[in-house]
């Protein structure tokens, strides 16, 4: 539910004190920078989870002023941004365009007319609510650990209190259209299946002594619901929202159906096997999936064009519920006029599962010896099944997520003005209990 980072082939996601050295005397901290005339004082820089970070808030509703052109050069310069820390630029040249669909943050591409080269910035100023659904220390290690050992994540050149610079690949970001074209479908199934190849360990470390017995990680769809449930409740408490949408929302029936849906998935997996467990990205979408406009270098597979956006829900998950999550965004549009609704008729067909499934296969199992591989009927069954049983839990975690990022909203009273997250909720939360009858869970 949230865009816009990248996976690239080669760039590091993160400058360390390594790749761009600084003193950590205070002078330094505290220097004014020469490139750019100011109108804001210099901001204080220190570390902060192994990026230089400057002490400024941006605002984002004035982007395409002046001063706002102004304070981000101040803070490219703070923060020593590749082209853009020791070039004298005109804050009147700078183009800051706002990306669309972002969810969780409000993302902006950020160039300058004055000089070829200098390159685009991607600029991330992160929602209000974010804090009560994710954790940007532990994003940040995750983007570092994808890039340094997987070569996966875009390069971020710093952190401000509220946001962060990253790099910019220049890509087009795909349509509902796009996802449903039978090649590139294919293509987001052998990216998914790189990312799935992904240690989870690498990412999460080692497992804690008391879970050896079970030898798993928490699942990271159960471990969200139980977290964002408290501030969803006090969402659904707060006197501005209508009777009606509190009892279409009723969090207590919820969560018993959770619970019992959670209780049948033990029952079903020690009976049929579990869905492998894999360091899933949990949010692939069209909005979440870019296509590099530049030519792939020679030899380079296809897919490799298609480049999976935003780790901010990356976690531990089976591979059923990342590939079910895939399918049940096919029922969005986020572009339309009314983004939030969803249309259950557009989940892809049998043919398009199957499809994806055989891509997601065929590249799970590719041996560098070349030999031919066969996908066998078993295996795209189950695949399947894993997918239809943690189908409900996307949507029944979707709709959690949703009440607590209408939690602005509902405080200002102006529910639905940019997107209706309580009507999302209420088309997520009817989504999880028609999945729960379709599965007969009992």
């Amino acid at each position: 539910m949230a865009h816009t980072t990248f996976i690239t082939e080669s760039l590091p996601s993160v400058v360390s004190p390594a790749d761009a050295p600084i003193t950590t005397s205070s002078a330094s901290f505290f220097r004014t920078p020469s490139a750019v005339p100011l109108s804001h004082p210099a901001p204080r820089v220190d570390i902060a989870n192994g990026l230089l970070n400057a002490h400024v808030t941006l605002d984002p509703r004035p982007y395409n002023s002046e001063a706002f052109a102004r304070q981000l050069l101040t803070i490219f310069t703070a923060l020593r941004v590749p082209g853009w820390d020791r070039t004298p630029l005109n804050p009147k040249s700078l183009s800051v365009h706002k990306a669309s669909g972002a969810l969780m943050n409000e993302v902006y591409f950020v160039s300058t007319l004055s000089s070829s080269s200098v390159p685009t910035l991607l600029l991330r100023i992160y929602g209000p609510s974010a804090s009560s659904l994710i954790s940007r220390s532990r994003e940040l290690h995750t983007l570092h650990v994808l890039s340094s050992r997987y070569h996966i994540g875009p390069r971020i050149y710093g952190t401000f209190t509220n946001g962060r610079i990253e790099e910019y690949f220049d890509s087009i970001t795909l349509t509902p259209a796009d996802i449903r074209d039978k090649t590139i479908n294919r293509w987001i199934g052998a990216r998914m299946a790189e990312f799935h190849s992904i240690s989870i360990s690498a990412v999460e470390g080692p497992l804690a002594i008391s879970s050896q017995e079970g030898k798993s990680w928490g699942i990271g769809a159960e471990k969200n619901v139980k977290s964002w449930l408290r501030t969803a409740r006090q969402v659904l408490a707060h006197p501005n929202l209508n009777e009606e949408d509190r009892t279409a929302l009723n969090l207590d029936h919820f969560s018993q159906q959770w619970h019992r849906y959670t209780r049948w998935i033990s029952r079903v997996e020690k009976v049929e096997g579990p869905s492998k467990r894999v360091f899933a990205h949990n949010d692939i979408h069209g909005g979440n999936l870019l296509r590099l406009k530049q030519p792939l270098p020679e030899g380079t597979p296809e897919h490799c064009q298609i480049v999976v956006v935003d780790f901010e829900y990356a976690a531990p998950n089976p591979r059923g519920f990342d590939i079910a999550n895939y399918f049940q965004e096919w029922a969005a549009d986020y572009l339309s006029s009314t983004p939030h609704l969803i249309d259950l008729s557009r989940y892809p067909t049998s043919d398009e599962r199957r499809s994806f499934y055989e891509a997601y296969l065929l590249h799970a199992s590719s041996t560098k010896s070349g030999a031919p591989i066969v996908v066998k009927d078993a295996s795209l069954a189950r695949l399947e099944r894993e997918v239809r049983i943690w189908s409900p839990a996307c949507n029944g975690m979707w709709a959690v997520w949703a009440i607590v990022k209408a939690k602005d909203d509902v405080e200002r009273g102006i529910c639905g003005e940019e997107f209706d997250y309580i009507g999302h909720a209420k088309c997520r939360m009817a989504a999880f209990f028609h999945g729960l009858e379709e599965l007969e869970v009992v």
